[in-house]
């Protein structure tokens, strides 16, 4: 029925990285204090954990990342050049209309949704970004596991990497 990119029996969770953690690993340091600490935090994420998950990126992540300032851009697109691509297919595209139509998203949140219905199509463990608006705030986390119930789909657990930097620390 759905394409799956996840083998069920990998050693290491499945996780999908959205263009928003991509960009804080791109960016030069921030002079806002919170964008900055995000930054650091995910830089400490990449460094220590990213190597215990098996990472994923789509389509749109790829097209969101080649946007704007050139140099930026190539910066953004050597990061994630080493990870499987999963595409943004028919059922992942209709999974995210419903999303929005279900979730009370503004309308320029259709690449958040079509980011969260890739990865329920392809059961990722993990969606990871910072987008805490769209994709990682609580609301939305609540609706989406909702409708991906109703719909026998399994829910991928959206998260910052902050919340990822700190998970299973026991394992270190």
């Amino acid at each position: 029925m759905f394409c799956v990119a996840a083998i069920q029996a990998q050693e290491k969770p499945t996780l999908y990285l959205e263009t928003t953690v991509v960009s804080y690993l791109a960016a030069r340091p921030s002079s806002d204090v919170v964008t900055l600490t995000h930054q650091e935090m995910t830089r400490q994420w990449w460094e220590k954990r990213r190597k215990l998950y098996a990472i994923f990126v789509s389509e749109v992540v790829h097209i969101e990342a080649n946007r704007g300032d050139a140099e930026a851009a190539r910066r953004r697109i050597q990061i994630i050049k080493e990870f499987p691509v999963l595409r943004a297919t028919d059922d992942a595209r209709e999974l995210a209309k419903h999303y929005m139509s279900m979730i009370p998203l503004p309308r320029c949140a259709e690449a958040d949704a079509l980011h969260l219905a890739i990865a329920v199509i392809n059961r990722m463990d993990y969606l990871v970004t910072w987008n805490c608006r769209h994709l990682a705030a609580g609301r939305v986390r609540r609706a989406a596991e909702h409708i991906n119930r109703v719909r026998k789909l399994s829910s991928c657990t959206i998260c910052t990497p902050e919340e990822l930097l700190y998970e299973d620390t026991d394992m270190d």
